[in-house]
Parts: structure tokens; sequence; C-alpha cells
């Protein structure tokens, strides 16, 4: 019989609180709501706030930065970060699928014992806190 888990991230080896350990639900939600907004201001800027060029301006700050730097503009304010569960890079392809299934919202709604979303399974990574 396996023991359960005492936290979430623990089966992942991550720590339960601090540096490392996985993102809650109340940094995750203030790091979309700036990239959100940074996306609606770029929308606005330039398109008249077009919701079709919001989706599009959020989907590609989230493809290339995340791919490129392990984090978004909201992620990084909130002290977050994307790893894959290796340790390695995350990667354009991991980032690909992870941003796709949040564009579908439905997925990134449903998270499995250690608080992942299905975009982080499917993409093979965590959201963790770097403080």
């Amino acid at each position: 019989m396996t023991n359960p888990q005492q936290w979430a991230g623990q089966r992942l080896g991550l720590p339960e609180d601090g540096a490392e350990s996985l993102a809650k639900l109340g940094r995750r939600s203030i790091a979309l709501v700036i990239d959100w907004s940074l996306a609606m201001l770029v929308s606005q800027a330039f398109a008249g706030g077009d919701s079709t060029v919001t989706l599009l301006v959020f989907a590609v700050m989230q493809l290339l930065l995340v791919a490129t730097l392990g984090y978004s503009v909201g992620h990084r304010v909130m002290s977050l970060q994307v790893r894959r569960l290796d340790g390695k890079y995350v990667g354009i392809w991991r980032s690909l699928i992870r941003v796709g299934l949040i564009l579908l919202v439905i997925p990134a709604t449903i998270w499995d014992g250690d608080n992942r979303g299905l975009q982080d399974k499917a993409a093979g990574t965590v959201l963790v806190r770097t403080k």
C-alpha cells in the first residue's frame, strides 16, 4: 500500500513551501490577470481592443516567453517559473502544447493531486515558486 502524499508536489520531489514548491492558486491567478491585462493593453493600442487580437497576443507572449525564459511577465512578477519535471529547458514544443491547452480553458481548470493542470501534465511541466 502506498502512503498518501502529505502536500501537493511531494510525489514530484518538490518541497511543501517556499522556493521550488508548487505555485498555489492565488499566485497563478494574479500572474494570469497580469498577463491578460498586458495582452489587452497591446490589443487596445494596436487593434482597438479586438478580442481575437487580445487572445493572439496572449498566446504569443506565453509561447515565446515560457519557451525561452521559462516564465511570462505575470509569472516573473509573482516569482513563478515553468519548468520541466526533469529540470531541463522547457523549449518551444512543450510551450506550444501548454499554451494550446491553456487557450482551450477547460484543461487548465482540471487539476491533479499535485495541483498541475492538464496543460502542465501534457507538456511534462510544473509551475513552481522561485522565492
